[in-house]
């Protein structure tokens, strides 16, 4: 049973390959990337076990760590349950259920990041080269730290998917959860600041590396990592002490998970029924015409859809972000929070008709034509996008007291609002890719929906840049050369901003018109 899921991850991983060309070399360029970074890590790893093997092996404790912290965190948020081994896909096969939970976790070791993960964790036990005998003990941590990773994750996400179906719930969560993983950046990106004034030495550092690192070893995200080091000290009482931490810690684990897909079997996760609305809400506010229905009905899932408003949680947290970064201060970095609200907000319906999912099939019953389908959707988020870029441009402009900067500020917001709906009109047409269903866990992750987003997003982003060049031009200028620029700056913002907008929904709505069958068989190929 276990090779049969492994052969059957295998072969769906080899089918994600020749559903697109690009999706393809996206694969291949994060493969490539991917060995990049492990390869560093473990050159960094054999180097630093040749130098100081303590200190690298506290490295390694903490590093492994986090690791594992990110296997359990970020699927949740970030890219969510991988769905392509659906569990509830097997219920009709009558699988005994202790099967099926072990076949899921070897599939688990065999994805790519699984591999990644196991490929990193058998490279860093090459940290003790200088003591052989540790080696064959450090790649048993490390395999033994993986499997914290693989069913951690899966054991979290089960269990939180039918919670997070509540939309009360699922919206409370992901800010609590939310706010440490998008401050994890800024904080690490302040911790060179204490090296290079000088207040903290190289043996303070050391220091502080190895208590924190004591400290984590005790922890089930450290203990797995910890073993190798505890035995090259000679505490075999902490070696031990450490490997029942992680063999209890993947006992619990699996227990849960164990329950945890006991119950989603026989209660699979539904979304649950909105409450009874009154009127017609945004149709009955709009105008009676294509482009007023189509945004009419964007406006709502924005409202009632939390595929769409989780997407916008962070935009909140970017004034936040901005001042960490900025040293706990209102600095003057603060007033990029305007045009990175607009270009979020701009590129936020880049997978619009994939969300659409079935429902896309009434614009082609009914005839919509491309550009109001284009218009309609950009101007349900356009508009309500001015106000906050507008909001957000103006209140960092007076935290920070920075007036003369308002023209740049406010030029850059709207242009990338702007040049972002204008490219998302057109993307959105022509790159249609895997998302999670209407009414289902946006925990869940489709079968080949990470890579190729990211290609499509990525190229996306690529051409918003080239084409927003001339108002980030003027803006470097402004702060360079003279503040006159900066009303050059924000003239340039609204006009490429507005031509842009105008022509994406032109030739979206040209592509949507000339393709509207193909889009329809697309979609509904992902039902």
């Amino acid at each position: 049973m276990v090779a049969h899921f492994v052969r059957l991850r295998l072969t769906l991983l080899a089918n994600t390959f020749r559903r697109s060309v690009w999706q393809t070399i996206g694969y291949i360029l994060a493969m490539l990337y991917a060995l990049g970074v492990i390869g560093t890590a473990i050159v960094g790893a054999v180097a630093g076990g040749g130098t100081d093997p303590l200190l690298t092996g506290q490295v390694i404790v903490l590093v492994g760590a986090l690791a594992i912290l990110g296997w359990w965190i970020i699927p949740i948020f970030a890219f969510g349950v991988d769905a392509t081994l659906d569990p509830q896909r097997f219920v009709s096969f009558g699988i005994p259920r202790r099967r099926l939970l072990t076949g899921l976790a070897a599939a688990g070791f065999t994805s790519i990041p699984g591999a990644a993960t196991v490929l990193a964790a058998v490279g860093l036990a090459l940290a003790w080269w200088r003591t052989p005998a540790i080696v064959p003990v450090a790649v048993i941590g490390g395999l033994l730290a993986v499997a914290c990773c693989v069913i951690g994750s899966r054991a979290l996400t089960t269990v939180l998917a039918p919670l997070l179906e509540s939309r009360r719930y699922r919206e409370v969560l992901a800010i609590v959860a939310l706010v440490p993983i998008v401050m994890i950046g800024p904080a690490i990106s302040t911790i060179p600041a204490y090296f290079d004034d000088g207040s903290v030495s190289a043996e303070q550092a050391r220091v502080l590396i190895s208590d924190v690192a004591q400290i984590a070893a005790w922890t089930p995200f450290g203990a797995p990592w910890g073993i190798a080091a505890a035995i090259h000290d000679g505490a075999w009482g902490l070696a031990g002490a450490r490997l029942a931490i992680v063999l209890l810690t993947l006992t619990v684990l699996w227990v849960v998970w164990d329950r945890a897909l006991a119950r989603s079997l026989v209660t699979p996760p539904t979304a649950g029924s909105g409450g009874r609305g009154k009127g017609l809400g945004w149709f009955d506010r709009l105008p009676a015409t294509p482009t007023g229905a189509v945004a009419a009905r964007a406006l709502t899932y924005w409202i009632r859809d939390p595929r769409y408003s989780s997407s916008l949680a962070v935009i909140p947290l970017l004034p936040i972000i901005l001042v960490v970064a900025g040293g706990g201060a209102f600095s003057e970095l603060l007033l990029i929070v305007g045009p990175l609200v607009g270009w979020i907000l701009g590129f936020t319906i880049s997978s619009d008709i994939s969300f659409d999912h079935t429902a896309f099939a009434l614009h082609v019953s009914t005839g919509t034509s491309g550009r109001a389908d284009r218009a309609g959707r950009a101007m349900a988020i356009g508009i309500p996008g001015a106000v906050l870029v507008v909001i957000f441009a103006v209140v960092s402009i007076i935290v920070t007291d920075r007036w003369d900067l308002a023209p740049l500020v406010l030029g850059v917001s709207f242009g990338m609002l702007g040049v972002g709906l204008g490219v998302s009109s057109v993307v959105s047409a022509r790159m249609i890719y895997p998302v999670v269903k209407p009414g289902e866990s946006p925990l869940k992750q489709p079968q080949g929906a990470a890579m190729a987003t990211m290609v499509a997003q990525g190229l996306g982003l690529l051409v918003v840049m080239a084409l927003s060049l001339p108002f980030l031009v003027t803006a470097v200028l402004t702060l360079a050369v003279s503040l006159t620029f900066g009303w050059v700056t924000l003239a340039l913002g609204v006009v490429i901003g507005a031509v842009v907008c105008v022509a994406g929904i032109r030739i979206g709505g040209r592509w949507y018109d000339r393709r509207t069958p193909e889009i329809l068989q697309q979609v509904l190929a992902q039902a």
